[in-house]
């Protein structure tokens, strides 16, 4: 019995302590007005995955062929201060295609190149602050006219640092309940006196 309980304790803190690997695939087409994504652990394990669209209340984000979640535009912000918890994620991995239309014309040769230098750029500046960091960005020019990303992204993170994040959030909606709570009493107070 003793021994089962070593085992199950250096396994558990073996899985706190590895590292897990989320990879996010997206592709996005502006004229389609749709964005699919895949999201996994350790590049083949799907966990989630749909597509999303602009629409004139919100972006509605379809889970299954039935179900959708929209999010409106007046509560983005509120959303975003929902994802807090990706701070603990490290980024490795950031690549993107961009395909644009313009291969016959000398404007859509300045557009690719334009759009590959500024991508150089910004990447050669995050390189020197990131060396980890596995940077690309690659421009497709067709003969059509589109608007069209494919974007692959890597994070890393372990087990700890999610059980730190849960715990941080659930810690501030405790705050959050107990001092409604005490504000809600205190005026129930001040309205029997």
């Amino acid at each position: 019995m003793g021994e089962f309980f070593i085992a199950s304790v250096f396994v558990g803190t073996l899985l706190l302590l590895l590292p897990v690997y989320l990879r996010v695939d997206a592709y996005l087409d502006v004229k389609e007005n749709k964005c699919w994504f895949s999201i996994s652990l350790y590049k083949h394990l799907k966990i989630f995955g749909g597509y999303g669209e602009v629409r004139k209340d919100g972006i509605a984000i379809h889970v299954t062929k039935k179900k959708a979640i929209l999010i409106s535009f007046g509560k983005m912000t509120e959303t975003k201060q929902k994802f807090d918890i990706a701070k603990g994620f490290q980024l490795i991995r950031f690549h993107t295609i961009l395909e644009t239309g313009g291969a016959d014309t000398v404007y859509g040769l300045m557009l690719g190149a334009a759009i590959t230098a500024t991508s150089g750029g910004i990447f050669s500046v995050l390189q020197t602050k990131h060396p980890f960091l596995s940077l690309k960005s690659n421009s497709l020019l067709t003969n059509h006219a589109c608007v069209k990303l494919s974007l692959q992204a890597d994070t890393v993170f372990n087990g700890l640092i999610v059980i730190v994040a849960i715990t941080k959030k659930l810690l501030e909606a405790l705050i959050n309940w107990i001092r409604t709570k005490k504000s809600t009493a205190s005026w129930k107070k001040r309205q029997n006196a």
